[in-house]
């Protein structure tokens, strides 16, 4: 005698494992969306297509022979121009958090009496920091990668 299909407990094994698999990828695929990764960049193709459009600024800023002497305290930046060329109208400096792009921040430096950079920002900020300076032209860039916070002037020492 045989018995029906849906009486058979291996029946409902045998549908179980595929729809669990199912049910998986389903809530894999909701995570993955739902939680994106904020350090990895956006648009990671046109970020590496401009890759060598950025060394060669660093390169112009090499040539140009620009440098900087830079302090930041806890809630303020100081560049010193050290270089061949040493004025400049505007200066874009972009903090960047290793790992938690909420973080990151602009500021536009101009120069004092004194001829150096400064600038205050609100929150006070430590740890490892990415940081990029580029005059208002964007003709080169500088970057490096320090720990803050900085308590004399170093060397702004240039990384590609």
């Amino acid at each position: 005698m045989t018995t029906r299909w849906y009486k058979e407990p291996w029946a409902y094994f045998v549908f179980f494992l595929p729809l669990s698999a199912v049910i998986a990828g389903i809530t894999t695929f909701i995570i993955a969306n739902t939680n994106a990764d904020t350090v990895v960049v956006d648009d990671y193709y046109k970020k590496g297509k401009s890759i060598n459009l950025e060394i060669s600024k660093i390169k112009e800023a090499e040539k140009l022979g620009v440098t900087f002497d830079m302090k930041v305290s806890d809630t303020e930046i100081i560049l010193k121009p050290t270089g061949n060329e040493s004025s400049f109208a505007l200066l874009n400096v972009s903090f960047y958090h290793p790992t938690l792009a909420a973080r990151d921040f602009n500021l536009v430096l101009t120069a004092d009496g004194n001829g150096w950079y400064r600038q205050t920002f609100e929150q006070s900020i430590d740890g490892k920091w990415r940081i990029q300076v580029l005059p208002f032209d964007k003709r080169w860039k500088l970057q490096t990668t320090v720990a803050l916070p900085q308590s004399d002037f170093r060397p702004f020492e240039l990384q590609y």
